[in-house]
């Protein structure tokens, strides 16, 4: 699998991550969690940006 596809498809398993952990977090009121949920929803556009400039330099 190239680099670029790799980062795409994790910057996917830690956006739904993020939402799960940040939807569990305001369900049990647990501001950490929620935080914890946002900040692996942000790892993965910051990953799916990085795929993409992989991409546009082919590697």
């Amino acid at each position: 699998m190239k680099s670029s596809t790799q980062d795409n498809v994790e910057s996917k398993i830690h956006k739904v991550k993020g939402e799960i952990k940040e939807v569990a977090g305001k369900l049990s009121n647990n501001p950490s969690l929620e935080m914890e949920g946002k900040s692996e929803k942000i790892e993965g556009k910051v990953q799916e940006k990085v795929g993409q400039v992989k991409k546009v330099f082919g590697k």
